[in-house]
């Protein structure tokens, strides 16, 4: 199946379409109209007037891949958070390692849908992989995303038996907010704070490896943009404040608050957009500290949403699955 396809399948419309810490009161909430000023199509559109050269990356669904679509992997209320499952038709006993994908669009905008390419992909190639949604900030403020999140972690591993899932192996991949969202998840292995409570709460949300595709790691960092002109942003919205107004807040959000020794091994994979990754070099001198394995590679002269096109596309593919056959193939 296309891409075309399954966004179509997904959205019904055509590719264009101590104490914790809180935002404001998470309640419970039907899903808010949907925002759609990031999507695939018009960060094409923006791009290609800098780099003709690109197009949009849409691989079919390869012929080794079983897909299912729209399962609901919670349901808070009235409300029903899905995720979409790609993985091999060839059985194995173990299971293989899993990967839940994040997307990005500033904590209010974008669809799981946009990296449903990559997870295809990834899943040719030995691993089941998810591509969930979760409450953006027009319907739900941090911490609510992080919940999700590790609620579609622990769906993976409740589903284990249904699906070929190695729940030793589970790693998560996220670009932009989602790379933000990935770190966050990662760091936090085990911290009930930021647990959330409704959904397989009997199962782990902890994940054993990390894919952090030009996601921040820190809100506070000088090069994050952030901290420099305390005006209103897609953060502040997210975040339920201005910096200046919730600073312990903004700095609980970013995974550079989070690094112990216990964090999962992660790789970067940037643009040439310097303020999209702000904290690394500080969190790599964590891990260092730490003694875990860590990678980094960024591609010279690249757009922010380079992971969306060719001639990216499969480069990135290829880091995101050599380090995780590197970080997994002791378990297989």
């Amino acid at each position: 199946m296309s891409f075309q396809k399954c966004f179509f399948r997904l959205t019904g419309s055509a590719l264009l379409g101590g104490a914790l810490l809180t935002g404001p009161a998470q309640a419970q909430q039907l899903p808010a109209a949907r925002d759609t000023s990031f999507t695939v199509r018009s960060a094409f559109i923006k791009e290609k007037k800098r780099h003709p050269e690109i197009s949009i990356a849409q691989p079919a669904l390869p012929a080794t891949v079983q897909a299912a679509y729209n399962l609901t992997y919670c349901t808070l209320g009235t409300r029903a958070l899905q995720l979409d499952i790609f993985y091999p038709k060839a059985k194995r006993k173990k299971g293989y390692p899993a990967v839940l994908f994040i997307h990005g669009g500033g904590w209010r905008s974008g669809n799981r849908s946009n990296h449903i390419p990559m997870a295809q992909q990834l899943a040719a190639r030995g691993y089941v992989t998810v591509t969930a949604e979760y409450r953006l900030s027009t319907e739900a403020q941090y911490p609510a995303a992080v919940h999700d999140l590790k609620a579609a972690i622990r769906w993976l591993r409740a589903n284990a038996r249904h699906y070929p899932i190695d729940t030793t192996r589970i790693a998560v991949w996220g670009f932009s907010a989602g790379g933000q969202l990935a770190a966050l998840v990662g760091t936090t292995n085990g911290d009930k704070q930021l647990e959330g409570s409704a959904c397989n709460t009997s199962h782990s949300s902890s994940v054993q490896a990390i894919v952090d595709v030009d996601g921040t790691l820190s809100f506070t960092h000088p090069e994050s943009g952030e901290s420099a002109n305390n005006q209103p942003s897609p953060a502040s919205a997210w975040l339920g404040g201005l910096k200046t107004e919730k600073p312990a807040l903004w700095e609980q959000a970013g995974g550079l608050s989070h690094v112990t020794p216990q964090t999962p091994p992660i790789v970067f994979i940037n643009s040439a957009v310097d303020r999209m990754h702000a904290g690394r070099e500080d969190l790599i001198k964590q891990l260092d500290t730490y003694h875990i394995y860590h990678e980094t590679h960024a591609f010279p002269d690249s757009p922010h949403t380079f992971p969306l096109f060719n001639p990216w596309f499969e480069p990135t593919l290829q880091f995101t699955a050599n380090f995780l056959d590197k970080v997994f193939k002791t378990r297989r």
